[in-house]
């Protein structure tokens, strides 16, 4: 069982988060009133999102039966995917004030 597992080629999907060279002391301090202002500023993205959710879904029970007959996962639907899950990233990341900058509306 000396087994090496070698990876030949890189994963599709990488997360790297940079770490911030500043980070604001005021919202810091702020706190619990700035959390409230967040959860105001996120209706927009909670909305598209539950709607890209559903549609996420979808797309992933229709990738799952065209990777078991095709054998490949199609660029189109892993785009979409990976950019539903970049998006959702970067809205927890800045609902968990890891970064200040506001997620934009974007794949």
């Amino acid at each position: 069982m000396n087994e090496k597992y070698v990876v030949e080629e890189e994963y599709p999907v990488k997360l790297e988060i940079k770490y911030p060279e500043r980070s604001s002391r005021l919202l810091a301090f702020l706190g619990i009133p700035w959390f409230l202002l967040k959860t105001i500023l996120l209706i927009p993205h909670v909305i598209i999102l539950w709607f890209l959710g559903f549609v996420y879904m979808l797309i992933a029970w229709v990738a799952l039966w065209v990777v078991l007959f095709t054998g490949k996962y199609p660029k189109s639907l892993f785009d979409f995917v990976v950019g539903v899950m970049r998006w959702q990233f970067r809205v927890n990341a800045w609902v968990l004030s890891l970064t200040d900058k506001y997620p934009p509306f974007s794949f």
